[in-house]
């Protein structure tokens, strides 16, 4: 795993050894190892075998690591894809960025005393989430210690060269299931460590006597989706549900000028409601709030995406069970990838099984996303709102829901994601992504310090 460490800089105050790793799937021993090898003030761990640095770059970190007395710090890099040289920056730390596959980049230079402290606060013998358990101990020791340089430095070659919605499933992938359970015991040590860790015991059920027209409504916000709109629509008309139980569908057009507007027009059921906004600012999260606070949703808001369909006609039926039995915040369902004929595709079944109910509400500061579809109490749901967003706006409520309530959970796949060229994150700027993660990361921002004053 090592190449042998060597000295290459004194221009400044330090010098220091580089160390290299073939991911940032790091074990804890290959981290004790790296600190009894290390001689030096400064080390520098390299994640992927090869990067060809800018001139004098790795000074110029190590000068920046210097003047801000940071612990830990990293930069924008050039990825080298099919070829050619492509920019690829990096976004800031904080104190949310508690994602495990935080994109630090190929590089990351550290004070071998920081770097030390952090390794010998850890017990755990972690097998793969060794380099995430360090980099959360470092940000709770130095919490303005991990300083990220918005400079180019280096060259390095992009192994990964899918699209962002062929890369968005992986952390949910099976075959990783191992990695996950180690990276939920770092994160969940972590929010221990810093105060912000929830006891279940904590959680409470819903208990409320408003009225409402019907049990459940389905949710079908949408914005120029003729190709896809009566798909979803219809799939929610199919919905059987028992006596006495009862539904809607309600369809917020978000100002359409595709002919969505005139395919809804043509769907004729009793059961459908349309609200067409206004042409002012709503994004997902403002089309879900008019619909949740209009006078005919139901008890139970039931999510479906405008591109999207449920995979059985039962799947309301099985939501209003869940919550009439646990009186559950939310609902939380499973889902399979499929292209947009409804063909499987990989990995298949999407159950989010890290979500339990011993600790699915902390490892939900982990990840970037909860599982669909998604069902929530109306009246839980109203008093909190969605963030007026077009992305995370979903990630936000639940975040916010499981801090308080508990999460109830349906195993069976329930639900279609189709993904096909139009999806939203089907292929993402790097600058996109970027935007996307900064947010879900401030979300977890907010979360994190709202439960550390709860």
């Amino acid at each position: 795993m090592y190449k042998k460490p060597y000295i290459f800089a004194k221009n400044y105050t330090h010098t220091m050894q580089v160390f290299h790793f073939s991911s940032r799937l790091v074990s804890m021993e290959s981290l004790r190892t790296l600190i009894r090898q290390a001689e030096d003030s400064v080390v520098l761990l390299q994640f992927k075998p090869s990067i060809r640095w800018i001139y004098r770059a790795e000074l110029r970190m190590l000068q920046v690591l210097n003047d801000t007395r940071a612990a830990m710090v990293y930069s924008d890099r050039f990825a080298i894809m099919h070829g050619e040289e492509i920019p690829s920056p990096v976004i800031d730390y904080q104190e949310g960025a508690l994602r495990d596959d935080f994109e630090f980049g190929a590089v990351v230079m550290l004070l071998t005393d920081a770097l030390r402290q952090a390794v010998e606060s850890i017990n755990e013998n972690y097998q793969y989430a060794g380099w995430y358990a360090v980099r959360l101990a470092l940000s709770r020791m130095y919490p303005d210690g991990i300083v990220h340089i918005p400079e180019y430095l280096y060259y390095e070659e992009e192994q990964d060269t899918r699209l962002s919605g062929e890369k968005l499933f992986d952390y949910v992938n099976p075959a990783n299931r191992a990695v996950q359970i180690e990276m939920e015991q770092a994160v969940t040590a972590h929010l221990k460590a810093i105060g912000a860790w929830i006891d279940p015991s904590t959680l409470k059920t819903v208990s409320h006597t408003d009225s409402f027209p019907v049990t459940a409504s389905v949710i079908i916000p949408c914005r120029n989706r003729a190709k896809t709109i009566a798909d979803a629509v219809r799939s929610a008309i199919a919905q059987q549900v028992n006596a006495p139980y009862t539904f809607n569908v309600i369809v917020v057009d978000d100002n359409s000028t595709d002919g969505t507007k005139e395919i809804l027009a043509s769907i004729h059921d009793e059961r459908l409601i349309v609200i067409h906004q206004d042409p002012t600012y709503h994004a997902i999260g403002g089309n879900w709030n008019i619909a949740i606070h209009d006078p005919r949703c139901g008890k139970y808001a039931i999510q479906l995406d405008s591109d999207d369909t449920y995979s059985r006609t039962d799947t309301i039926q099985q939501f209003i069970n869940c919550f009439e039995q646990g009186h559950y915040g939310m609902v939380i369902g499973s889902y399979q990838l499929t292209d947009i004929d409804g063909n499987p595709l990989p990995p298949g079944k999407i159950d989010h099984a890290e979500w339990t109910d011993t600790n699915g509400f902390n490892n939900a500061l982990r990840i970037n996303g909860l599982g669909a579809p998604r069902g929530f109490d109306v009246a839980v749901l109203r008093a909190i709102d969605f963030p007026t967003t077009k992305y995370g706006e979903d990630y936000a409520v639940g975040l916010r829901i499981c801090r308080e309530y508990r999460i109830g959970r349906i195993w069976e796949v329930v639900y279609n994601c189709r993904r096909w060229s139009d999806n939203s994150d089907a292929n993402c700027s790097i600058e996109q992504m970027n935007r996307n993660n900064a947010y879900k990361d401030r979300l977890r921002t907010i979360e994190v310090r709202a439960r550390k004053n709860s």
